[in-house]
């Protein structure tokens, strides 16, 4: 439940670092090239706000949601975003390098131009996500759910592809590795003689 809201402050070229926010609903706010190392979020809502080229390490939005947000080439390293989830936003050029998005829920996201490497998103919601060309390498996606995502043209290299079903995911021109071709043909029900 949330218990205050900020609305609108601009926290444009800010540092972060060691703030911690539980509950807080923040509406039309402005993180544009903000940085933080560290900070805390616990169940709190972003509305119709902006993440822009912003910079973030070692933080955390446990159980957070994200309503119309931008996160143009925004950071993120070693960040948690355990059972977080997505609404609506924009993921142009968003890079994602370690960290803990499980159970996360992003369906129907566009991830087309993002970037994760080495990020665990283990039974994190994807359905219908497209990430054409994105690049989801050395992902843990144990249990994902990715009913209709495209994966066409996707870097899935070093990936956990044990929970997609190449009959309801499109994974055309995606690229991986010798291993995972026979986690999918298993999950074709292939069997090697």
């Amino acid at each position: 439940m949330i218990t205050r809201t900020i609305t609108g402050p601009d926290w444009d070229h800010d540092d972060l670092t060691g703030l911690s926010f539980e509950r807080v609903a923040f509406v039309d706010i402005d993180l544009t090239e903000a940085v933080g190392q560290g900070a805390t979020f616990t169940e709190c809502t972003f509305r119709d706000s902006l993440f822009n080229v912003s910079q973030h390490s070692g933080s955390a939005f446990l159980n957070c949601v994200f309503t119309r947000c931008d996160l143009f080439d925004a950071t993120f390293t070693d960040c948690k975003f355990v059972g977080s989830r997505f609404d609506r936003c924009a993921f142009g050029l968003t890079k994602v390098v370690g960290g803990d998005w499980s159970f996360a829920a992003l369906p129907g996201a566009d991830l087309r131009r993002a970037s994760f490497t080495g990020v665990r998103m283990r039974e994190a919601d994807l359905t219908g996500a497209r990430c054409q060309g994105a690049t989801l390498h050395r992902v843990d996606l144990s249990g994902a759910v990715l009913d209709k995502a495209n994966l066409e043209r996707c870097d899935l290299r070093g990936s956990d592809l044990s929970a997609v079903d190449p009959l309801v995911v499109s994974l055309k021109g995606a690229l991986i590795e010798p291993e995972q071709a026979m986690v999918l043909a298993a999950g074709l029900g292939l069997r090697f003689g």
